[in-house]
């Protein structure tokens, strides 16, 4: 009985792949390529500007108060010999109150929910979805059945030219 079943699972599997096989013959298959695609759109390149200046901006704001707690400690640490018990403390902490300042302040612009991801989802998923869209249109114009992004397949060896819609994507976007 355990045979039997054994065999009829095996026959299954088979089948299953063979099945598999005939459908993955007549399905079409193309490629893009999203680097080459976001290289060539200037909203893009843009939108990258902008982040490029936001991130510089946030790190001199940052960098200021990095610089500013070290003068702290380092006048602090010139200063400690002079200084009562009390004003030590409070200038420990006014050191410790500045460290924890750019510690918030890195967090807030470059952590994980910080402003630079905002801004970038605001500047470029708009944009990744206008190329999703483009993709899907060209895709149900050609009857495509799948679209794979070459630049994300670390798998792929070799491709044809042929099967690159990265500029007919670019054309569809309004894209020289």
């Amino acid at each position: 009985m355990k045979k039997i079943f054994t065999i009829h699972h095996s026959l299954i599997i088979a089948a299953l792949l063979i099945c598999g096989t005939v459908f993955a013959k007549d399905m079409s298959v193309v490629y893009v390529d999203m680097q080459y695609i976001l290289k060539n759109l200037p909203q893009y390149e843009q939108a990258n500007e902008q982040l490029t200046m936001l991130s510089k901006r946030w790190q001199k704001e940052i960098d200021a108060a990095q610089q500013e707690a070290r003068v702290m400690a380092s006048n602090y640490q010139t200063e400690q010999i002079f200084l009562s018990e009390t004003m030590r403390a409070e200038r420990e902490q006014e050191i410790v109150k500045k460290e924890q300042e750019v510690l918030e302040l890195k967090r807030k612009y470059f952590g994980q929910d910080g402003e630079l991801y905002k801004k970038r989802e605001a500047l470029i998923k708009p944009i990744q979805d206008e190329i999703y869209n483009a993709i899907q249109d060209l895709a149900n114009e050609k009857r495509i059945d799948v679209v794979k992004d070459r630049s994300a397949d670390p798998s792929l060896v070799y491709m044809s030219s042929k099967l690159d819609v990265s500029d007919q994507v670019l054309r569809k976007l309004g894209a020289k």
